[in-house]
């Protein structure tokens, strides 16, 4: 986001969500929850997690769910696919106008018990979609009273742009939850209302008559319930290990590309995107780059930008839409989650795996940052003999100056809080450990260990 303290789309959305969620607990330990068709929570220690990831990725897992027209593929990448057509629709494009003809193929997984009762579910996806064809993502939750959610939208989505324009969507609610955006609240947590369950449905796109599919590798949620705090507690240091991730700037890219999002201004979160994507190996091409301005310093930031541009929201910062895009690069995967503390960060960092993080801050609490924000994504790469962050930061001067080393208990407290006061002295909301991470497809023993540790599969 911007350097400026000024609040985010997201900020004022979600500010009246966060402020009625209750309790002091400590930080989140994220955890996962797994099963057959039905899953249930495990006893003990998931009871205490503040963080559910749940993900269907395997082809047990696609023949578990429901299929109209879709049909589950094994192999080295397992995934789903439109096997026939379920049936067409005339889809408008609320950004273009433009009606057209779709033909159609849904899945929808079994019911996901969570392990944590949740006041937030994002839901994140990985998927490859050719032109002519598209995706879109709904969540489905069951109340802690025994009550419904309406079918919600979490994404329609493209990898590219000439379809349909990538979109979350706006004015979803029932009076007890919302969708901002790309997360799914309870409107007063206060209220001890939480969803306990939800499933997931696909619906898979494509132009009529034609033999094309999207093939989707993963779709998931996380579900949250991370206590209401404005100090986190401190947590030991316990790495000293720094990786080798490029450095991008986004204020180079200023005033370049207005139309998303102003330009890279505010452009942290495709930038600290297409950090990771080339540390495990992504590239793109010149004929990929072919329409970017060859004036212009690494365009594939730019790209970044464009292509997890969100429509609705304006902006390029939907947390979802960036771990798509990251998967559209061969062998990786991407997902959404909330880490617990910076030993889970040391954790991941120690298995080779940089993450990126969501933090709000004023200028003076973050030593050496030099600008306040009321939503920034930077690229956690390591930690010195101290313990303190290494961290590239988009929003500086230039590439040479985006390592930068922020001090462990400011930078800790910044990025798992969920309140703050802003420079006027208002309370607003903090993303409570928000963290994007990006990792092979076939990941290391190691990396899985880690990967395992923090909650994901």
């Amino acid at each position: 986001m911007s350097r400026a303290e000024l609040p985010s789309r997201r900020t004022l959305l979600a500010a009246a969500v966060v402020a009625a969620v209750a309790g002091t607990a400590g930080p989140a330990s994220a955890g996962t929850v797994t099963g057959g068709a039905t899953d249930t929570p495990d006893d003990g220690p998931s009871r205490a997690r503040a963080v559910d990831n749940r993900a269907w990725t395997s082809y047990a897992d696609w023949r578990s769910g429901t299929a109209d027209g879709t049909r589950a593929v094994a192999g080295a990448r397992p995934g789903l696919v439109i096997a026939r057509a379920a049936g067409t629709t005339d889809h408008t494009d609320p950004h273009t106008g433009r009606t057209a003809a779709w033909e159609y193929a849904t899945w929808t997984s079994p019911v996901h018990r969570l392990g944590v009762p949740a006041t937030e579910a994002i839901v994140s996806w990985n998927a490859r979609t050719p032109e002519g064809t598209w995706i879109q993502a709904e969540l489905k939750g069951t109340y802690s009273d025994g009550t419904d959610t309406p079918w919600y939208v979490m994404g329609r989505w493209a990898a590219g742009d000439q379809d349909i324009r990538r979109t979350s969507v706006d004015d979803q609610g029932d009076g007890r939850s919302s969708v901002w955006t790309d997360t799914l609240a309870v409107d007063d947590a206060a209220s001890g209302l939480r969803v306990v369950s939800y499933r997931l449905r696909l619906t898979l796109y494509r132009r009529p008559g034609t033999g094309l599919t999207p093939t989707v590798w993963r779709i998931g949620a996380m579900g949250s319930d991370v206590p209401d705090r404005f100090t986190v507690p401190a947590s030991t240091p316990g790495l000293a290990r720094e990786l080798t991730v490029p450095r991008y700037s986004q204020e180079i890219h200023k005033g370049q590309y207005p139309e998303y999002d102003n330009g890279g201004e505010a452009w942290c979160s495709p930038t600290s995107s297409q950090m990771i994507i080339e540390y495990w190996g992504g590239r793109l091409t010149e004929e990929q780059l072919s329409w970017v301005d060859p004036s212009y310093a690494d365009p594939q930031v730019c790209h970044a930008a464009r292509y997890t541009y969100d429509y609705q929201y304006a902006g390029c910062g939907n947390w979802p839409f960036n771990a798509a895009y990251a998967a559209t690069f061969k062998d990786l995967q991407g997902v959404v989650t909330r880490l617990g503390s910076l030993t889970d960060l040391e954790t991941l960092i120690a298995a080779g795996i940089p993450a990126i993080t969501s933090q709000s801050f004023r200028a003076e609490e973050l030593t050496g940052a030099g600008y306040g924000t009321a939503g920034h994504l930077m690229t956690v790469i390591g930690f010195t003999a101290d313990g303190d962050v290494i961290a590239n930061d988009p929003a500086s001067d230039d590439n040479e100056a985006v390592r930068r080393v922020y001090k462990r208990r400011e930078w800790e407290n910044i990025w798992l809080r969920t309140k703050r006061y802003n420079a006027s002295g208002k309370v607003v909301s903090g993303t409570g450990g928000v963290c994007y991470l990006y990792f092979p497809v076939r990941p290391t023993p190691r990396q899985r260990k880690a990967l395992a540790a923090v909650g994901v599969r």
